[in-house]
């Protein structure tokens, strides 16, 4: 059986709707307060990156993409569950991909959004049931109950704690992951300047933006410095300019080498997980061996980066730009929840 038409139709709306949001049109008014709440709340949450976040969403929920991305799948409205969903907050929008999918799936959502985001998911599940005259999520920030399965998103220490409490569910628990991205040097400033945004879009704190980098001997590291030289207006935000000054000290202090250029450090280092306004770098003088590093620790890796031809490469510049059957973790959740009985 396709997915409820209803829901579909309902969810190629709300992509027109997040694909002409002007936050100065009467038609918005509802939808922008909701943003300058959001922008309140979470200092991280700037208008420009609410704005991408919808403008990737409206381009992804196009009705031929929705078509593409369902195709494979068979859906059944008599198996209706409960799903809890504890969602990250890291970035904006940053768990609607789990909400659509519990929409598509015809279970039930139980929401429990991050303290700091709170105000953009139910407008938007709130369009979604309006558009199709069906209920399906409920938000709440008690303590979860009388569920059937679970899908929960969080740090390292989070997800060791939602395996304890539920390891006995139906689950899909998530933890630090971070983006890759491999160089071979003959890359071009419009490439590079990619590389820029998938290092520095929502200021890093994705788990898809690229915390990571492999580079060819002999690299130079000025290539990189030039790619992300258009962002270099992002030092003007407190929070990020805060937490460079503090990690630069803290590397000053520990007498680490590292090269900055007044607004990101690049430190030589072998872990994924970068502190925010720095990135790793790693050299590396063998392809082949590379490539066997990568699978080896691919349960630490969201996304690789490259022109390469490496496994489940993405182009650069496509790091915060997942497309609908880019299933966080590589896990298929429309199948998790469609085989759920």
């Amino acid at each position: 059986m396709t997915a409820n038409l209803k829901r579909v139709v309902a969810l190629i709306k709300l992509g027109d709707h997040l694909l002409n949001f002007n936050g100065e049109d009467a038609a918005y008014a509802k939808l922008s307060n909701h943003v300058t709440r959001a922008t309140q709340a979470n200092g991280w949450f700037t208008l420009e990156h609410i704005k991408k976040a919808f403008t990737d969403w409206g381009l992804a929920l196009q009705e031929n993409k929705l078509s593409s991305w369902l195709l494979p799948y068979e859906f059944s409205e008599n198996n209706k569950k409960k799903i809890a969903l504890i969602l990250a907050g890291n970035i904006p929008l940053v768990g609607f991909h789990d909400l659509v999918c519990v929409w598509l799936s015809g279970h039930d959502a139980l929401v429990k959004c991050a303290s700091k985001d709170e105000h953009l998911l139910p407008y938007l599940t709130h369009f979604l049931e309006q558009e199709a005259g069906q209920k399906c999520f409920t938000f709440t920030s008690s303590p979860l109950s009388n569920f059937d399965a679970v899908i929960a998103t969080g740090s390292n220490n989070a997800g060791r704690y939602f395996e304890h409490y539920f390891g006995a569910y139906p689950h899909i628990i998530r933890k630090n992951r971070n983006g890759v991205a491999v160089l071979d040097g003959t890359e071009t400033l419009e490439e590079l300047n990619a590389l820029g945004n998938d290092i520095l879009h929502y200021f890093g704190l994705g788990c898809r933006n690229v915390s990571k980098l492999y580079l060819p001997e002999g690299f130079d590291l000025n290539a990189i410095f030039g790619g992300l030289y258009p962002h270099a207006d992002i030092i003007q935000h407190n929070k990020y300019a805060n937490n460079y000054d503090y990690n630069k000290a803290v590397f000053l202090m520990s007498d680490f080498n590292f090269l900055e250029n007044g607004f990101i450090v690049l430190k030589e280092s072998s872990e994924f997980s970068a502190p925010i306004a720095c990135v790793h770098y790693e050299f590396y003088q063998n392809s082949d061996l590379l490539k066997n590093e990568l699978e080896t620790h691919s349960d630490q890796i969201q996304c690789l980066v490259s022109k390469l031809p490496i496994p489940g490469a993405i182009p650069f510049g496509k790091a915060q730009q997942p497309e609908l059957m880019d299933y966080a973790d590589g896990i298929d959740t429309l199948s998790f929840l469609n085989e759920l009985v």
